[in-house]
């Protein structure tokens, strides 16, 4: 069983963000004080495609920022899609010492890099902030004859090429892992798994409710559009108990099923900031999660709240990268060792 550690929420500093510029530099501006600033637009990378849970972290926290003002420059979007995130990923590493370039992460940052697909890894860049936890999910179209979680076991279990099952991340990574989890703690086969990788949570939906796969494993949030429009409907989700933006939906601990699995999510940098970059985006990153805005985004989105500063944010990655590596070796997915 898996259980990933519980996110502990702190309080954030609430001193408002100085934000004049005055001096210029290959990284941005320092003031008299030695206080960092940007001097361009921040860009905000998603690695994936729209519609997933790193496009609605990165649109969210876009969102948040611009219209507290907690910035003055402007937050730019930029969806970089391909290899489970390593594109991306690959993309902040060639600028290592520009601290305008942001992304959102979650555990593929960690589980790609095991499973032996990435060049990167969570060492190569700079942790800023978590910002939230969400659950997974197993969904099926609206008229699927799986009406449960152990139905989707015992399909598995008697013919597992005729149940495919998407995931908006690459084979080795989080949606993989938590689905082979799940099916391993309900008493099924993980390496059995006829899983079916997209960029992103929102593809894999969409050629679900298309017809091109029989089922998805995803972010409660990802899920939500298609089972509010009536094109899905949910068998489990990985919480340890109900939540509350899924009422409906039963916990595999509620179905018999001892396992849970959750979603960290958060913001790394490049890897050579300077300690004042890294002071800038922990002020404005904490003064962003108490924000009204903000709360009532994530409640909205079933997110729990979960910040860590930048400090904090390092410690849980290395922590939780050895977690994952034995997670990868029990499901027998891990790539790294080769």
């Amino acid at each position: 069983m898996y259980r990933a550690p519980r996110l502990t929420a702190t309080v954030a500093a609430g001193a408002s963000v100085v934000l004049l510029s005055t001096a210029c530099g290959g990284g941005g501006g320092q003031d008299a004080n030695g206080d960092w600033t940007p001097e361009r637009h921040i860009e905000l990378i998603a690695p994936a495609e729209t519609g997933g849970g790193w496009d609605q972290l990165a649109r969210t926290t876009e969102r948040v920022l611009v219209d507290n003002e907690l910035v003055e420059q402007e937050v730019q979007v930029e969806n970089k899609p391909g290899g489970g995130g390593a594109i991306g990923w690959a993309d902040v590493a060639s600028t290592p010492d520009d601290p305008h370039r942001l992304f959102v992460t979650s555990p593929p940052i960690l589980l790609v890099p095991l499973a032996g697909e990435s060049d990167h890894d969570h060492t190569d860049f700079t942790p800023l902030a978590g910002l939230a936890t969400e659950y997974m999910t197993f969904a099926v179209p609206e008229d699927s004859p799986l009406e449960s979680f152990d139905d989707l076991v015992d399909q598995i279990s008697e013919d597992p090429e005729s149940v495919s099952i998407a995931g908006g991340s690459a084979p080795g990574s989080m949606d993989h892992v938590a689905l082979a989890g799940a099916v391993q703690a309900a008493g099924g086969d993980p390496t059995e798994l006829n899983y079916i990788p997209y960029d992103g949570g929102g593809e894999a939906m969409s050629q679900m409710v298309g017809g091109h796969v029989d089922a998805v494993a995803s972010g409660a949030a990802e899920a939500a559009p298609m089972v509010d429009s009536g094109d899905a409907r949910l068998l489990a989700v990985t919480a340890p108990e109900p939540i509350d933006s899924l009422p409906d939906t039963p916990t595999l601990q509620e179905e018999g099923i001892d396992y849970d699995f959750n979603i960290w999510r958060g913001v790394m940098g490049p890897g050579e900031m300077t300690d004042e970059q890294v002071a800038y985006y922990d002020q404005l990153f904490g003064d962003m999660v108490e924000t009204d805005d903000w709360q009532e985004e994530a409640e909205s989105l079933g997110w729990e709240e979960s910040y860590m500063d930048s400090e904090e944010f390092g410690t849980f990655l290395d922590e939780n990268h050895e977690q994952s590596a034995e997670i990868l070796d029990e499901v027998g997915l891990r790539g790294d060792q080769g």
